[in-house]
């Protein structure tokens, strides 16, 4: 979610730098869609950039958005200047958000009427408070009486598989790259 590094790029906007902090789509406030892949992503990144006339970019992906990242330097080297990829790699992993997909699609919303139910439901099967309240930024109000995820967790779901795959390619990216890894991340 977009959401996560508005701080940080306020702090970058005061150092001088154009910041656009984007969400994925089936994320966030973002569009939802049934199409679901990397390729697809990267075009929705040089679509946005066309669209606001954005160049000579550089490029910070974390997590899924580093997938799109290193696809999008793959499709489309001219736009990118630098990439930084933060907390993934370009392998495939596992699937390993089952049981967090799980957890999101087992709150009812019928019978939700504040966060802290919500919060109630998915402590039955995330125990970590920090990731818990992660999840619960992406709950919203749709309307007066009812809650709802800003993510598209139907697709997601269904595309758990296709999420932690690297498509091997003979494209050799030649864009200056950064991969940081955080020292508690599982990921690489």
């Amino acid at each position: 979610m977009a959401d996560n590094w508005k701080t940080l790029g306020r702090q970058w906007n005061e150092d001088g730098f154009q910041v656009h902090i984007l969400d994925q789509r089936n994320h966030g406030r973002s569009f939802h869609s049934e199409e679901f892949s990397y390729e697809l992503m990267a075009q929705d990144l040089k679509d946005y950039c066309d669209h606001h006339r954005l160049n000579n970019i550089y490029l910070l992906g974390h997590s899924m958005g580093g997938k799109v990242a290193m696809k999008a330097a793959q499709l489309f080297p001219e736009l990118i200047e630098k990439l930084i990829i933060a907390d993934i790699a370009p392998k495939t992993y596992a699937p390993h958000h089952s049981d967090i997909i799980n957890a999101l699609q087992s709150v009812d919303f019928s019978k939700i009427s504040s966060r802290k139910e919500a919060d109630q439901v998915l402590s039955q099967r995330i125990t970590d408070f920090g990731t818990r309240q992660f999840l619960l930024k992406s709950l919203y109000r749709v309307n007066k009486n009812t809650y709802g995820w800003r993510f598209n967790l139907e697709v997601l779901g269904n595309s758990q598989s296709m999420i932690g795959v690297h498509e091997s390619t003979d494209i050799a990216v030649q864009i200056p790259t950064l991969f940081i890894r955080g020292g508690n991340s599982g990921t690489y």
